[in-house]
């Protein structure tokens, strides 16, 4: 009797190492904005706290959420963090909110 593998086998296909993050599928959106790269947020996977573009609210570690980012001219320095609902309606949505001068800015 032979022993047991343990040992995992390398992937064929390995993750690319261009120091790019994924923690979801990456979809390609069109709309009357532009075209987006959203990509989800599971809950395990949301460690940090973000502010939301869309009501200018907190989103909590914990919590899935989205990102997105212009498909044709953004970059990483373009990633917005968005409560799903929120990116959902961002396009029915009137002018931007205005914070208050005491409100902590992340």
């Amino acid at each position: 009797m032979s022993p047991r593998r343990n040992r995992r086998r390398p992937r064929k296909n390995p993750r690319p190492s261009s120091g790019a993050w994924s923690f979801g599928l990456e979809n390609r959106e069109e709309g009357p904005d532009g075209d987006w790269i959203v990509r989800e947020i599971a809950p395990a996977n949301a460690v940090k706290v973000y502010r939301c573009p869309g009501c200018d609210q907190e989103i909590a570690p914990g919590v899935g959420h989205v990102v997105a980012w212009p498909a044709d001219w953004g970059g990483p320095d373009e990633r917005r963090h968005w409560h799903k609902p929120c990116w959902r309606a961002r396009l029915h949505r009137g002018p931007k909110i205005q914070r208050s001068r005491n409100a902590p800015r992340y």
